[in-house]
């Protein structure tokens, strides 16, 4: 079954009007979504290649982990929910910043979140095929090099972006 969204405006406000996720994919409809940049103590940055099985991006990398948000739910507790279902860990992940994503299959809010997530994660093999731990060295290569998501260039740019105007 597809998963249900809220459509929202370009000011982010939710219209009141319930579809599946398909739908407002095929109609460019904007909805929300909710991915974190995860981190382990050192810093590195988790990144994981979808499982073949998904219908979006399969096989491709990705450098957040993420979802549509539910009906009703915040980007937070989307974000949170993500986390726990495609890593199985259990953290309060930390909302940096929303912007209209236009890049991807269709534009949709998207709701950046950081998060620092135990090393030793157990992601599900339903939407994880693999994962590792990068520097941001070792990481910026890879994005030269490895077929990624649209949103994983996106929002890795401007979380860069972010965290440089924060220092």
């Amino acid at each position: 079954m597809d998963e249900l969204v809220e459509r929202v405006d370009d000011q982010d406000r939710v219209l009141g009007v319930v579809v599946s996720r398909r739908q407002a994919i095929r109609e460019g409809w904007l909805h929300r979504v909710a991915v974190t940049v995860c981190r382990d103590e050192c810093g590195r940055i988790l990144v994981h290649r979808r499982s073949e099985q998904l219908s979006r991006f399969p096989g491709f990398y990705e450098v957040v982990v993420g979802g549509a948000v539910d009906i009703g739910e915040s980007y937070e507790k989307a974000a949170a929910r993500e986390l726990a279902e495609e890593l199985g860990t259990r953290v309060l992940p930390r909302l940096l910043f929303t912007f209209i994503n236009r890049s991807g299959l269709s534009p949709h809010w998207l709701g950046v979140h950081e998060a620092v997530v135990p090393d030793a994660v157990v992601p599900d093999p339903d939407e994880v095929a693999w994962h590792a731990w990068l520097t941001e060295p070792e990481l910026r290569s890879a994005l030269l090099e490895w077929c990624f998501t649209p949103d994983s260039h996106e929002a890795f740019s401007r979380y860069l972006a972010f965290r440089t105007a924060q220092s």
